[in-house]
């Protein structure tokens, strides 16, 4: 179940006030990024009484009475004194201080590298820029160099160790996964996967992947003195691959990446018992990225234009289309079409939403300069197709992931609303936490579907600690539980329904920040569980309990990812009767993906998102209707 979470971004972005993550200014000096780590506090262990107390309030407007009453009496055997909850408690703290994070090793081994359904749709998010003017392979080529360039820029500051700090309010931020982003790949095994990172070799990657109708290739993107090709030169390198790659009948070996990770983990070692199949591979993993040059996608156009750009960016619209130019694996693949597609998809276990989109703001703000003059005429070495040899049980394999991926890709249920009539200007104007103020509109969305409340998964920050992920914050509450019932209630006075909202932000709010805190329950009961086995005890009863797994079946599953581009995040559900939901708050708009399976008779994304646009403006009314909340 925790795998299921791993698509989830973290909220960087908190509206209370200075709380906003913000750069400072940097001086480059020896040394700076560990000393800046060090100087980061350790994940702290939650006091287990306040733990197993806000378990059973999470658990209240979710679960049954009966089912309730059974859990308290398990809550209460578990934490009594002397008891294997107040053991594991010790054992847990005794870890944390042995360890720089006691809980970022298991958590990426289990919620990632553990993690057996495929990366596609399951587990990494694709992430939606805006439409690019153009609409031929020059206009491409050209931005894809300018694309290029932007993100070597930002090496630089990653290589230079110059990265401005991020801060909440006055709290400077864990800046590791920003050094986990470049040259890494994941890498299949039969029963857990592995995490390559080659930034901090003794020989650094020079040369990123360049996926062109399913080839691939290694362009080198360094001069001999070190300094990165001009923008001039990486469109001629580009020009070059396009030229070398015409549609053929190539098979799409990197389809291969979108498989089960159990028979990828198969497939792989079959692939590169061939000498030069394993060189090929292991050079895409040592590249500092991947750019996929994609070819036309089916037309569209307005909000049908962004949900295919998402399925695109998310799955590549199956095998027909551009799956097979790609390479799942690869921490970071920016994706440009010949039609002015753009966006890319990031693999999650080196790290979250927010360094991505700082990445993203960076190349963004890159592309928009001017182009420089055009740089003289050099040699440059020609781009290095890579080669596979493919067997017959390739094939094969080629073939059984092309059916699987194709099944998928028609699972999934994609669509992207923008919601135009207002933005983070309502909330504020009223005093109230926008990011608080989504989350309810969902709750209210789902209650009116479905006359329940159910467990809600918002991801938030832990980078105010060393090696900080993730923990969740939880949204479905008692007070956004009253709210929700009371809403279309027509013996309810408006003044009752805009008090309780405000208790539902209230109490959103005063989670989030206790989450951020790392005070949050997920993370705390997921470390005493597998504190239990690696103690080899029992598990304890209050995770083998039904009401613990109703807490863990998310059927919403949620990021903000605020960015200054106008971009969308989009991700797959984490259960196969859920949706899930992202969205990227804007002053005067927001931009929200919202996805479910078609294979669910109970799930539907149009009406889900019918049913947020309607809670959310049905909630700006209610506040502009009633005089009280004008004040």
């Amino acid at each position: 179940m925790w795998g299921l979470l791993t698509r989830m971004t973290f909220k960087v972005g908190m509206e209370k006030g200075s709380g906003l993550v913000r750069p400072v200014s940097a001086t480059k000096l020896v040394g700076r990024y560990l000393a800046h780590q060090e100087g980061l506090p350790g994940l702290p262990v939650p006091a287990l009484q306040q733990t197993c107390d806000r378990y059973l309030a999470v658990l209240e407007p979710i679960v049954e009475t009966e089912k309730l009453n059974l859990t308290r009496e398990l809550v209460t055997d578990f934490q009594k004194a002397g008891g294997v909850g107040e053991r594991l408690q010790k054992s847990l703290e005794k870890r944390a201080c042995g360890a720089e994070n006691w809980l970022s090793d298991w958590w990426v081994q289990t919620a990632y590298l553990d993690y057996r359904l495929p990366v596609v749709i399951h587990s990494s998010p694709g992430v939606v820029l805006p439409r690019l003017e153009f609409s031929d392979k020059r206009g491409q080529l050209r931005h894809a160099a300018k694309m290029i360039a932007g993100v070597l820029d930002f090496k630089t500051l990653i290589d230079n160790e110059t990265l401005p700090v991020e801060h909440l309010g006055r709290r400077p931020l864990c800046m590791n996964q920003y050094y986990q982003l470049l040259s890494s790949c994941r890498v299949p095994g039969l029963h857990r996967d592995s995490v390559v990172n080659h930034a901090k070799s003794s020989t650094p990657s020079t040369h990123i992947t360049v996926a062109h109708n399913f080839q691939f290739f290694t362009l080198d993107v360094y001069n001999s003195d070190g300094t990165p090709l001009s923008v001039d030169h990486l469109h001629h390198q580009l020009e070059q691959i396009c030229n070398s790659s015409p549609q053929t009948n190539k098979e799409p070996v990197g389809i291969l990446t979108s498989q089960h990770r159990n028979v990828w983990g198969k497939v792989y070692l079959d692939l590169i018992k061939d000498q030069t199949n394993k060189e090929s591979v292991q050079a895409i993993q040592r590249s500092i990225f991947t750019l996929c040059l994609d070819s036309m996608s089916p037309h569209a156009s307005g909000e049908m234009y962004q949900s295919r750009a998402a399925q695109q960016m998310l799955h590549g619209g199956g095998s027909h289309l551009n799956s097979g130019n790609r390479w799942f694996d690869k921490t970071l693949q920016f994706i440009l079409g010949e039609d002015g597609m753009c966006g890319l998809i990031y693999e999650h276990a080196p790290a979250e939403g927010p360094p991505i989109v700082a990445l993203i703001d960076h190349v963004i703000e890159y592309t928009r300069k001017s182009d420089m003059a055009h740089s003289p005429t050099v040699p440059l070495p020609v781009p290095h197709r890579l080669c596979f040899n493919i067997t017959p049980d390739i094939k094969r394999d080629i073939e059984q992931a092309k059916h699987d991926l194709n099944t998928m890709v028609q699972d999934l249920d994609l669509a992207v609303l923008v919601f135009k009539h207002f933005g983070k200007n309502i909330p504020k104007f009223f005093k109230m936490s926008p990011d608080a103020f989504i989350q309810i509109g969902l709750q209210l969305a789902y209650y009116r579907l479905y006359q329940k409340s159910c467990s809600t998964y918002e991801s938030a920050s832990l980078r105010m600690f060393r090696l900080g992920r993730t923990d969740t914050i939880r949204s479905a509450s008692v007070d956004s539980s009253n709210f929700t019932k009371a809403f279309d209630d027509p013996g309810k006075k408006n003044t009752e329904k805009v008090a309780l909202l405000e208790r539902a932000i209230k109490a959103h709010r005063s989670y989030t920040d206790m989450a951020i805190q790392g005070q949050a329950i997920d993370r705390h009961l997921l470390g005493l569980k597998l504190q239990a086995l690696e103690d080899q005890v029992s598990i304890p009863e209050i995770f083998t309990d039904p009401s613990y797994a109703v807490a863990m079946n998310f059927k919403i599953s949620t990021s903000q990812v605020p960015a200054k581009s106008d971009c969308v995040m989009c991700f797959g559900p984490v259960v196969p009767d859920g949706y899930a939901v992202c969205y990227n708050p804007k002053d005067q708009h927001i931009n929200l993906a919202v996805s479910s399976f078609n294979t669910c008779p109970e799930t539907d994304t149009a009406r889900m998102v019918q049913a947020v646009e309607k809670a959310l403006l049905d909630m700006r009314t209610l506040l502009e209707s009633t005089p009280k909340a004008k004040l």
